[in-house]
């Protein structure tokens, strides 16, 4: 696994990107998510890691720049299970619904990208395929917190 490039935060609050030699600004730490580069962002006095700190920066400015990723609900939805017993288990199903998508999502493009009458899947049923596994993932998190309940008739929409 490659190593993470090092970018140090200086108390000027300044980023300083170790491997290319030069400061570096948060739209390009940015870049460095979209491009899958791994890096860590360390508080250069400390040697604290502080990547999750800069990387809700970089979601505060983007939510204020232009079109919201997260409606007012679920801010409020993530802020009600901060400290909660089950925030662990929303952290876990967040990332796995995230993981899902994104893989459901390349597969689409994929498909897309071919000609639709050469594929027997249209864009319908590949949407309708994607929200089938969402819904398998969710009632699996469901079941797996609320086991008794699932034995009294949990209900599936079909």
């Amino acid at each position: 696994m490659e190593e993470p490039r090092i970018i140090k935060k200086y108390p000027n609050r300044r980023l300083y990107d170790t491997a290319t030699s030069q400061y570096i600004t948060l739209e390009g730490v940015r870049a460095l998510v979209l491009a899958q580069t791994p890096f860590q962002v360390v508080d250069n006095q400390t040697g604290e890691d502080i990547t999750r700190g800069i990387l809700l920066q970089i979601i505060s400015e983007q939510e204020e720049k232009g079109m919201p990723l997260f409606s007012n609900a679920l801010l409020s939805g993530l802020i009600h299970f901060q400290g909660d017993a089950l925030q662990s288990s929303l952290t876990d199903y967040l990332e796995k619904s995230l993981l899902l998508f994104v893989d459901q999502q390349a597969v689409f493009r994929k498909q897309l990208q071919a000609p639709l009458a050469a594929t027997a899947a249209t864009p319908l049923a590949i949407i309708h395929e994607m929200a089938e596994r969402h819904f398998a993932l969710w009632k699996t998190w469901q079941e797996s917190l609320f086991p008794e309940g699932n034995q009294k008739g949990s209900s599936s929409p079909e």
